[in-house]
């Protein structure tokens, strides 16, 4: 009876700790070349924002991205000549928020080539709004002036 007990129990704390299957599912549909087509802001204006503690939006429009989801690294390259051009690595993260609505939450930390970070604290975490097989959109949202301004970050994917 014990052992029954034990083997329920453990089930139980499995199935309750696994990763959810619209997460996987997310995973399998972000994997392989995507294209930051553009970046687009919640107001109108001209705004000075360096992204990702990288660059500025102009540099960022036109990189490349690559996501290998059953490790959780990547890598973006920046090829705008007017940049500092060059790839730039990252571990990534996808968690559901809100499974009514689909929300995810998307966590970026970046790494060395070897995908090992120097700083622990630094990630970036940003909304995964959108996600297709053939478009994804992160919103970050900040507060400028005490009011909401929010970053939408636009992507294509690579097909070959």
């Amino acid at each position: 009876m014990k052992k029954i007990i034990l083997l329920i129990s453990l089930i139980v704390l499995i199935t309750s700790c696994s990763t959810p299957k619209t997460v996987i599912q997310s995973k399998k549909v972000i994997k392989g070349d995507w294209t930051l087509d553009n970046i687009t802001y919640s107001k109108e204006g001209t705004f000075n924002v360096t992204l990702l503690n990288d660059t500025s939006k102009e540099c960022f429009e036109g990189s490349l991205w690559h996501f290998i989801p059953n490790n959780n690294t990547g890598n973006y390259t920046i090829s705008n000549t007017d940049c500092n051009t060059g790839s730039r690595f990252f571990r990534f993260t996808i968690q559901e928020v809100n499974k009514d609505n689909g929300l995810y939450a998307f966590l970026l930390k970046p790494t060395n080539e070897k995908y090992k970070s120097d700083d622990y604290n630094r990630g970036f975490r940003m909304n995964l709004s959108e996600l297709s097989d053939t478009t994804m959109q992160w919103k970050q949202t900040l507060s400028v002036d005490g009011e909401p301004f929010t970053i939408n970050m636009n992507f294509s994917k690579i097909t070959n």
